[in-house]
């Protein structure tokens, strides 16, 4: 697989705003259910361009799932674009009982994920809202990595049927897949083989742990490298081949609890035996900041993903969490 890596990158919600309109050109039953926000969610395009597949219920982010819900009864495939933190916490309840309960194709697209709204404070940092949605039962729950894997994957949301969250980020992440390249929900992409280490990384953080693999390689440490696009459902059969590696770091941006580390950890006590270390947000809020100084805060960096790659390779003790 060819990688692009480039440092010039692109906010995923860019992503959510091109292929949505694509989308909504190709089939008149796409519709978006905006909260108001279009600006921020990119879907102003969208409203300009196809006003009769539009719909703006206002700052009513609940009554935007229950419109989508009654929609979708009709045949039409809604599309609910909003902030992350309203998406899966704000709507939570209309969620479960209006869309997922009764499994009806809805899919939740969501701005401004994790600690991407960064100066926006805690408040708007939706550091839980995986976790929460992969508890529901029907739904599927998605982040790309950059944005065309982004592109692909809100592509293939549309074409499957029932509940899907989508998430994405609020500023510009590093492009690292081709333009051509394929995705699958529920399949993890395979970027790199090795036998000394496992990193499973998904969304923002991807980038960090393709960084990290590199200087390790560079220092003679193998690694097996996976993009962990899908949460839910979590791609088990890549899992298990980490699982033979003995020796697992999970990198995300989300709340460690509940979140990816918390889904690859729950196949390795199914399914064998191994060590997994979770780098993430520590079971805390977000405050206002730069982006890059709130990953630090929480040890989401390149330089402690190295650090505890090599802890786990020597068995010692002393991985601490920051």
């Amino acid at each position: 697989m060819n990688l692009i890596k480039s440092k010039e990158g692109k906010a995923t919600r860019e992503a959510f705003g091109d292929e949505i309109l694509e989308l909504g050109k190709e089939n008149e039953n796409i519709v978006v259910v905006d909260a108001d926000i279009g600006g921020s969610c990119k879907t102003g395009k969208f409203m300009k361009e196809l006003p009769k597949q539009h719909i703006n219920v206002g700052i009513a982010e609940q009554n935007a799932a229950g419109m989508a819900a009654g929609l979708s009864t009709t045949g039409k495939i809604p599309f609910v674009s909003t902030y992350a933190v309203f998406g899966s916490l704000r709507m939570a309840e209309q969620v479960r009982q209006e869309i997922c309960y009764p499994n009806l194709n809805v899919k939740i697209a969501c701005s401004h994920g994790g600690l991407t709204p960064a100066t926006d404070g805690g408040s708007h940092q939706a550091i839980e809202d995986m976790g929460v949605l992969r508890t529901f039962p029907n739904m599927k729950v998605i982040m790309g990595a950059d944005y065309h894997s982004s592109r692909k994957l809100i592509k293939a949301a549309s074409e499957i049927y029932g509940p899907v969250y989508l998430r994405f980020t609020r500023g510009p992440i590093p492009i690292i897949y081709n333009e051509d390249e394929e995705f699958e929900i529920g399949k993890a992409k395979h970027l790199k083989k090795g036998e000394d280490i496992a990193i499973i990384a998904n969304g923002d953080t991807l980038n960090l742990a393709i960084e990290a693999s590199e200087i390790l390689e560079n220092q003679g440490i193998s690694v097996n490298l996976l993009d962990m696009h899908t949460l839910k459902p979590i791609d088990r059969e890549a899992i298990l081949e980490c699982i033979k590696i003995g020796k697992i770091i999970t990198v995300e941006d989300h709340n460690v609890i509940n979140g990816l580390g918390s889904a690859v950890s729950d196949v390795v006590a199914e399914e064998g035996s191994a060590r997994v270390k979770k780098i993430g947000v520590q079971d805390q809020f977000g405050q206002s900041a730069p982006y890059e100084k709130l990953l630090e805060i929480n040890g989401i960096t390149v330089e402690n993903i190295i650090t505890t790659a090599k802890s786990l390779i020597e068995n010692r003790g002393d991985v601490k969490n920051v």
